[in-house]
């Protein structure tokens, strides 16, 4: 099939070419700085906001199948609060811009990245895809970002498309903030990023591979819908964070009142914390057919 992925110089979206073309794809990649650009079949230059740029590259590329995977969360380490307004409009006006193209362009399939994270905290400390998301956090830039995330996932599927939006669980390995040199890593080895009491939050990990394995997944599959891309076993920061510092030989996390957590962290990291649920993957694994490489976190997280 002809595949053309958006983001193709990200976390995912790099590997994700390679792949693709390693079953047999003729695939376009889709970037800003051709310099950055990897190995494709073809690459077009534009800016997913720039809607008349995106719809000319888009109808050169004659894809059947469009992946988003944009996001400007390699931003993250050095200006957090840029990262995710640029990464919402890349959900919004991006995601926007994306359909207009693949609709004009003839494609049939579009697959696009979301997050597992998002929903609001109730109910079980599990949740499937019927959850409903946090648009109401109290705090404003996670609000933000969660209308983001619900504006793509009212998009992709209101396409007239076959949509698929994988919502990727927090992802570990190389290039992630869990990576050796990644900036949650950085802060543990530091002893910069205690335990709340409790550690109750939730936390569904997915591995760079594995997120991978599922836009294949999902760009080969005829399921359509709204599916959580995560390992088999989501995990409290009880159990995970400990784990994490263990295998970095940091020094244990130490423990902290979690009514001061937000105040010391951030409002977003002692949700995490304290208070997130995990995301049940069994929607992927019967519709889409995939399952996790690395089922669990145990596999990987501080050791990449």
């Amino acid at each position: 099939m002809r595949v053309l992925v958006a983001g193709a110089t990200g976390v995912v979206g790099r590997p994700l070419v390679g792949a693709l073309r390693a079953r047999g794809h003729e695939v376009s990649a889709l970037v800003r700085d051709l310099a950055r650009a990897p190995e494709a079949d073809r690459v077009v230059v534009a800016d997913v906001l720039d809607r008349a740029a995106v719809l000319s590259a888009v109808s050169a590329a004659r894809p059947e199948v469009v992946v988003h995977q944009l996001s400007a969360l390699r931003l993250l380490r050095d200006d957090p609060a840029a990262a995710f307004a640029q990464t919402a409009r890349l959900r919004t006006e991006g995601t926007a811009n994306l359909v207009e193209a693949a609709r004009a362009a003839g494609t049939r399939r579009l697959v696009a990245q979301s997050i597992a994270f998002a929903a609001a905290p109730e109910g079980p400390p599990v949740l499937d895809e019927d959850a409903p998301l946090y648009v109401d956090a109290p705090d404003p830039g996670w609000a933000a970002t969660v209308r983001a995330v619900a504006e793509l996932e009212r998009l992709v599927p209101g396409s007239g498309l076959a949509g698929v939006v994988l919502r990727y669980g927090t992802l570990y390995g190389p290039g992630t903030g869990y990576a050796r040199d990644g900036a949650t890593t950085l802060r543990v080895l530091a002893g910069k990023l205690p335990l709340p009491e409790g550690g109750t939050g939730i936390t569904s990990f997915l591995h760079v591979d594995d997120a991978v394995g599922a836009a294949v997944a999902a760009v080969e599959s005829t399921a359509t819908g709204v599916f959580h891309a995560t390992d088999d076993e989501p995990a409290p920061a009880a159990q995970w964070l400990p784990h994490h510092a263990r295998a970095l030989g940091a020094p244990p996390p130490r423990t902290v009142p979690a009514a001061l957590a937000p105040r010391l962290l951030g409002w977003f990291t002692a949700h995490q914390l304290t208070a997130a649920r995990g995301a049940a993957n069994d929607r992927a694994r019967t519709a889409l057919g995939w399952k996790p490489l690395r089922p669990s976190w145990r596999d990987g997280l501080g050791e990449e």
